[in-house]
């Protein structure tokens, strides 16, 4: 069985430079992904794989409401199926010239963490460590986070983990970087946990009922940044 990859004669090869970001592309790299051919996806989508193969070669003048099919059946947001990603992952941007990479002082990374904001929780978990984003505050020199009771990002009491935080500016092509290691600890008291959850950034972006409040005691505070001459 064909992989779903582009082949001679399909629009995906045919109609566009190698260069050139077009809805065949994009669906044609989205099937060899989920390992699907054009059939495949076209019974998924609910259309016959002739009207697929005209869909992915629109210049614009094209039925939405089956656009829509096509990526539900591709797994992918529609926005990005008809127009391509928004933003491109940091790094993608050519490197700058003369880099400097630095260490930041502990007194610098906290700075740099400000208040509150999206940084990564890393946990043992089974067989393999697990990478979760969390909401964060400071909270003195700790960091805090609310997950739900049970939930992935839920450390044990005293459990040993790491947080990551960074940022990237492409167009000035510098950045920052901090990553703090350390020893979870559930917050019980109901006076901090309401002192908390008023303060801004502490609403989860991820919505739903998240009641466990976990503290990072930090073992070890490091950072890096990166700047250009």
């Amino acid at each position: 069985m064909h992989n779903g990859g582009p082949r001679p004669g399909d629009p995906d090869t045919d109609s566009a430079g190698p260069h050139k970001d077009t809805v065949a592309i994009r669906c044609a790299v989205r099937r060899e992904q989920l390992g699907l051919t054009r059939e495949e996806v076209a019974h998924r989508a609910g259309m016959s794989a002739a009207y697929l193969s005209q869909l992915e070669t629109f210049s614009g003048d094209f039925d939405p409401a089956s656009l829509i099919r096509l990526a539900a059946a591709l797994e992918m947001p529609y926005d990005e199926l008809a127009g391509g990603p928004r933003e491109a992952a940091p790094g993608q941007q050519p490197a700058g010239t003369s880099p400097l990479l630095a260490q930041l002082s502990e007194d610098d990374c906290w700075q740099k963490l400000g208040t509150h904001g999206i940084g990564r929780i890393g946990l043992t978990a089974g067989p393999a460590p697990v990478v979760l984003p969390v909401n964060f505050l400071v909270d003195g020199r700790t960091i805090v986070y609310r997950t739900e009771t049970g939930g992935a990002a839920a450390a044990a009491d005293a459990d040993q983990l790491a947080f990551e935080a960074d940022h990237i500016d492409e167009h000035l092509s510098r950045g920052w970087s901090v990553l703090i290691t350390g020893t979870a600890e559930h917050i019980t008291d109901p006076g901090t946990v309401e002192a908390l959850a008023t303060r801004p950034g502490a609403e989860p972006w991820a919505g739903g009922k998240r009641d466990l409040w976990i503290r990072i005691r930090p073992g070890q505070v490091t950072g890096r940044t990166i700047h250009t001459r």
